[in-house]
């Protein structure tokens, strides 16, 4: 046999496996069954291709001719295997082929199998060693040899216990020895190699293993005990069911709503009572013996009755005098008997601290009136009850010292030349006159802080109506920075002054100059009415002030214009050491060009 042959026969041998491969991965059920038998047998029809050459019969021993031998289509197969497991035994394998020409029979094969079940069908793959025996008219009784079997087959499953072995492919390797037909230098001839194809078909039955396990399912739920309206979950363990296969669930239930498709479950425990939840496992793709269920129960509780806490306050004492301290009292009980804890303390007045279910309140700096302690009692369940109670800060008794202070702290208005403090000289501009008033509410206003030191003086600089506004704005800027740096030098706290600039805004009119000129009882009648004369020049030197306001009362300053002062006329206008009164208005000249304004 030429070497070409033997390559093409080994092809032949090579394809046939690939095709078995390819059909065993491309299964569409490529899953093991549940049961598998311990024996198989099979039994069928076997076509051989031998694939070798012998000496011709009747040859001359010295110079042989091959004869190759013909396919044999008359043959008969068995193999009995013993199954380890669902995938490996032991095959025992028989075959016997014959034609006019050859008998040949390859009989005690021995050797592994692979098997790989599926629901649609069965693959398997063999080697085997066998000893061989060909048998061919005129060349003796029949030569011996060994040899080995490669191949594997697939089988179609009827029942479990019948199946048919569609195909069997195998390369069929042996060696046999015709020494006594071929002298030595004819090797090929003399002791020829067989390469050929066998090819198979037939029954198989199977007995022996482990019956088919059924499937399975547990339920469980957890908890098995709940109050309404908390959560259960159920779940179901299937098993053996095929694990290659997708098994489907169905949850159903004499309770409440079930919410689930897959291994798990959320039931509803809207309402009280004893209930069984059921799971349904199904494998869709396995013929029979392909379902399982259980059932779990559980028991929903009705709620426990849920009052909220109950609370009372008190307060001791009920009434004192500002800057006390009052020590208040909460007790919280829960009508249905679980733990409560008070809290979340808050006052409307005061400074309010403590924990648990007492707080001390500070009464300090707070006016007079009521205030309203709250405290809130929350129990283990999250309900609240909240509650309250009062004290009340007295007014305090009249204090005859504040009187006399506040009515002191009445003074006039401090007033400014025109155009002062200068903006290169601001810490000037103060009259002798003006600082005296100063000096004296500085001293006054000290005392009254030692009796309410929240009190505060408030500075409002005033400016006439001429010049620009931003100019002004600037002026009464430094009017009243001029009289708050004067009292601070007085010793008056810093922090008790507030200043406010309102530039030639709110400046007083003729009227209301006129209606201060009338309730000032420093002038008689007859300098009123020379005053009145120049009521103009009065009204813009009354607007050059600073009005000083007590915080605590609201009192502002009395706006009378010092015309007894020694300061007057140069606070009017004129010059500095003139008659402490105002002068007669001057007589009438002729008209002359009107000057230009002057500084505010």
């Amino acid at each position: 046999m030429s070497l070409c042959s033997k390559c093409s026969k080994g092809r032949v041998v090579i394809g046939l496996l690939v095709i078995l491969a390819v059909s065993l991965i491309s299964s569409p059920a490529f899953a093991q069954s549940d049961a598998n038998p311990q024996w198989d047998l099979f039994v069928g029809y076997q076509w051989l291709h031998p694939g070798g050459s012998v000496p011709t019969p009747g040859g001359d021993y010295n110079n042989p001719t091959p004869l190759t031998l013909p396919d044999a289509a008359k043959g008969a197969g068995a193999a009995l295997t013993y199954n380890f497991d669902p995938h490996w035994g032991v095959e025992f394998d028989a075959g016997d082929n014959k034609n006019d020409t050859v008998i040949y029979e390859s009989t005690f094969s021995v050797g592994p199998r692979f098997v790989w079940r599926t629901d649609n069908a069965n693959y398997f793959l063999h080697s085997l060693v066998s000893l061989n025996r060909l048998k061919i008219n005129e060349l003796g009784s029949g030569q011996g040899g060994i040899g080995a079997i490669l191949g594997g087959g697939m089988e179609l499953p009827f029942t479990k216990r019948f199946a048919w072995r569609v195909f069997e492919a195998d390369y069929v390797w042996a060696r046999h020895n015709y020494s006594d037909f071929a002298a030595a230098e004819f090797p090929d001839l003399r002791r020829p190699s067989f390469e050929g194809i066998r090819l198979r078909t037939g029954l198989v039955f199977n007995w022996g293993g482990a019956p088919p396990v059924t499937p399975a399912a547990t339920c469980s739920v957890h908890p098995t005990e709940v109050m309404v309206g908390e959560p259960i979950t159920a779940t179901v363990i299937a098993g053996n069911f095929n694990p290659k296969h997708t098994v489907s669930y169905a949850w159903s239930g004499n309770g409440g709503a079930i919410t689930g498709k897959d291994t798990t479950a959320r039931i509803d425990t809207s309402t009280p009572g004893s209930y069984t939840v059921t799971a349904h496992v199904t494998d869709a793709k396995a013929k029979n013996n392909n379902e399982a269920s259980c059932s779990a129960n559980y028991t929903v509780k009705p709620l426990p009755p849920k009052n909220p806490p109950t609370m009372s306050c008190s307060a001791n004492p009920t009434s004192l005098q500002a800057g006390g301290t009052v020590s208040v009292t909460c007790n919280c009980t829960s009508p249905d008997g679980v733990p409560v804890s008070v809290s979340g303390w808050t006052a409307s007045a005061g400074t309010i601290s403590g924990s648990g279910s007492s707080a001390s309140l500070s009464t300090s700096g707070v006016a007079p009136g009521a205030i309203t302690v709250n405290a809130t009692c929350t129990d283990s369940r999250g309900l609240t009850g909240q509650a309250s109670t009062q004290a009340t800060v007295e007014v305090p008794p009249p204090n005859p010292e504040i009187k006399v202070l506040e009515a002191r702290l009445a003074l006039h208005s401090i007033y400014f030349v025109v155009n002062q403090p200068l903006i290169s000289k601001p810490e000037g501009g103060l009259l002798p006159s003006q600082q005296k008033t100063l000096i004296a509410l500085a001293a006054d206003f000290k005392n009254y802080l030692a009796i309410k030191p929240e009190a505060h003086l408030i500075l409002g600089g005033h400016a006439d109506h001429r010049g620009s506004a931003e100019y002004n704005q600037k002026l009464t800027e430094r009017r009243v920075n001029r009289t708050k740096v004067f009292l601070v030098e007085q010793g008056v706290p810093e922090a008790n002054i507030d200043t406010k600039a309102y530039g030639k805004e709110e400046n007083l009119t003729n009227d209301q100059v006129k209606a201060e000129l009338e309730n000032n009882p420093e002038l008689s009648p007859e300098e009123r009415q020379r005053v009145l004369k120049n009521i103009d020049t009065i009204r813009m030197a009354s607007n050059r002030r600073v009005d000083l306001t007590l915080s605590t009362t609201g009192q502002t300053s009395v706006r009378q214009f010092p015309f007894n002062s020694t300061d007057a006329l140069t606070l009017i206008g004129g010059r500095e050491g003139e008659a402490k009164k105002p002068a007669k208005p001057a007589a009438k000249k002729p008209a002359a060009k009107k000057p230009a304004p002057k500084t505010p």
